[in-house]
């Protein structure tokens, strides 16, 4: 006797044809990502030389205010150690320091005791409180205010020449009557002018932003850049460099009284690490996030149902049968084997003893219908429908000739 069996569920493995098929757009866009940022790094590779950089035509470099200064006959060099910058300051020179937060405590009290007596003037660029501390003793650094445009309100002449400027940034207090005040944000200046000794002086600007390439023709920035930066024949544009030898000769002398006597480190003086990363890898890495993202939610949608087939052959019975008995006993599952032998015997039983097949698993319903024809009894009738699975398989094989003999014992009563 041969049957046709139920239609089966398809197969949900992917074949490689399928996996390529809904990757492929994914792979191409990565692809297309990757070699559109390798362009942009090798377009911008040659000119970009970072913030502040005198040699940078980038938005915040500063090359349109180191070429004002050389059309006005002013010298511009660019020094990446300390050796170089404490070398070139004297009387004639202008020291811009455009990173003092990245030196360390020991080169901070070089660079000073370097620079107080040489008769110059010294720039520092947005020093935090501990490196006020020791490049500008007896000023106290105030937290950080946004940039924007502010009137000088101060008698120093770069100042009022240039009116109106892009300041903000860290605001300063000195102790000195005689230090000069200007720009101030809520009350407190962002533009800090120290008198050293004999005719040099000492620069403490909040904020680095009227020097940038794309500030510098607003406000009054230009000139007061001009004003400061080349009030010395000789300008030096320091940028502390990680870099630099002197960096890893720390002295190792404490710091315990700096920061203004109160003998604690200043909070909030050195950059933090995700202010040393340039900004485009904080937009690719956002940008690598949203992707990712994106991906998952187009991978993680729901497949939809099974689609049901039928087999392109029928099979016998007999073979249906032995293959998931042999499924069973590889399984070692003669439970699910003897569950399945007698639901199917109790369904076939509740038939011939009038029961409903909706109450042919109930032992309430079926065994009483049951025992009126068979001289089996009750309790061994209950065990045979309903007791526990087999422990061997000789008493599962026994399990099913006690079944057909009672089916048949129920058909011919």
């Amino acid at each position: 006797m041969t049957t046709a069996t139920a239609p089966s569920p398809t197969s949900t493995a992917n074949t490689p044809h399928q996996i390529w098929t809904r990757a492929r757009g994914l792979l191409i866009a990565l692809l297309i990502l990757v070699i559109a940022g390798i362009t942009f790094a090798a377009v911008r590779s040659g000119e970009g030389h970072g913030q502040l950089d005198p040699r940078s035509a980038d938005p915040k470099g500063s090359r349109a205010a180191a070429e004002l200064l050389e059309a006005r006959g002013i010298s511009v060099a660019v020094a990446t150690t300390l050796d170089e910058a404490t070398t070139a300051a004297g009387p004639d020179t202008t020291l811009l320091v455009a990173g003092p937060n990245l030196l360390t405590p020991s080169q901070q009290r070089r660079l000073h005791e370097a620079t107080a007596p040489s008769a110059g003037r010294t720039l520092l660029i947005a020093p935090g409180p501990a490196a006020v501390s020791r490049l500008a003793p007896g000023v106290r650094a105030e937290p950080h205010r946004p940039v924007s445009a502010l009137p000088p309100s101060c008698t120093l002449p770069a100042a009022r020449s240039a009116g109106t400027a892009d300041m903000g940034g860290i605001r300063y207090r000195a102790t000195d009557s005689t230090a000069t005040a200007c720009y101030p944000s809520d009350g407190t200046p962002t533009l800090l002018v120290l008198k050293d000794r004999e005719d040099g002086d000492t620069v403490l600007l909040g904020s680095p932003d009227f020097l940038h390439n794309e500030r510098l023709d607003q406000q009054g920035n230009a000139s007061l850049a001009l004003q400061l930066l080349g009030s010395r024949p000789h300008l030096v544009w320091y940028l502390p460099s990680l870099a630099d030898p002197s960096a890893t000769s720390d002295d190792g002398v404490s710091d315990e009284h700096d920061g203004g006597g109160n003998g604690e480190e200043a909070p909030g003086d050195e950059s933090s690490f995700l202010d040393l990363i340039p900004s485009g890898w904080l937009w690719a890495t956002l940008q690598l996030t949203l992707a990712a993202v994106l991906a998952a939610i187009w991978r993680g949608r729901r497949l939809g149902p099974l689609v049901m087939e039928r087999l392109p052959v029928s099979i016998r019975a007999s073979e249906s049968s032995e293959g998931r008995a042999g499924l069973y006993r590889k399984a070692n599952a003669r439970d699910r084997a003897a569950e399945s032998l007698r639901a199917a015997a109790r369904t076939r039983i509740a038939r011939l003893a009038d029961v409903t097949a909706r109450e042919a698993h109930t032992s309430a319903v079926l065994l009483p219908a049951v025992s009126t024809r068979t001289t089996t009894t009750g309790d061994e009738l209950s065990t045979l429908l309903f007791g526990p699975a087999p422990a061997t398989d000789a008493a599962l094989v026994l399990l099913a000739e006690h079944l057909d003999a009672l089916e048949r014992e129920v058909r011919t009563s």
